[in-house]
């Protein structure tokens, strides 16, 4: 039995002054969000063994970084878990806030962790953020086989409102709604048989 514990990130400088915020590129962590992230170090405590996915952009590499400094467990970025509307809209476009950054940008930026490499160049560069529900669901399930996979029983991942939403209902088959978002570095540990 794997459990997989999504975290939301921290406040990011996107979330300070919406509409008018949400076209920051690349925003990173505001204070708050730093210390909503360091109190993780506390609040749900890391050891090396432990394996921590996260998002890959700034705010979620941050909160990871943050929440893992005082353990050396292992980080992989993975574009699964970046930002994903929720609910899905037709129309919708990935806002500036949620553009990924480059897999070689980060790499060169944070060349200590892992970059998960069994991703296409498709979704390293447009990531799933307005991925049709099937196709989503489809590499969601992959991505949760790969955590059962792995040789921990717990998988930790940081991402966004809308993924963890879209992670949760597929995990559980029950239609949720934005209500079901998480706030600001919470938690909730799903349980994949």
């Amino acid at each position: 039995m794997t459990k997989i514990v999504f975290v939301r990130h921290g406040q990011g400088e996107h979330t300070l002054n919406p509409p008018n915020s949400l076209q920051i590129k690349d925003p990173k962590l505001t204070k708050d969000g730093v210390f909503q992230a360091s109190r993780l170090i506390s609040e749900l405590p890391l050891i090396e063994s432990d394996i921590v996915i996260t998002s890959p952009l700034r705010r979620t590499v941050e909160t990871a970084l943050l929440w893992s400094k005082e353990v050396k467990c292992k980080i992989i970025v993975n574009p699964l878990v970046g930002p994903r509307m929720f609910p899905q809209l037709p129309e919708g476009q990935t806002l500036p806030c949620d553009v990924l950054l480059s897999r070689k940008y980060l790499e060169l930026e944070f060349p200590h962790l892992t970059y998960e490499a069994n991703i296409s160049e498709e979704i390293w560069s447009n990531g799933i953020n307005t991925l049709a529900e099937a196709k989503f669901n489809e590499l969601a399930e992959k991505f949760i086989l790969w955590c059962k996979q792995q040789s921990n029983n717990r998988v930790y991942v940081v991402s966004h409102d809308g993924t963890i939403t879209s992670y949760r209902q597929l995990i559980t088959g029950t239609k949720l709604t934005r209500e079901a978002f998480l706030k600001e570095t919470d938690w909730i540990e799903m349980v994949c048989c």
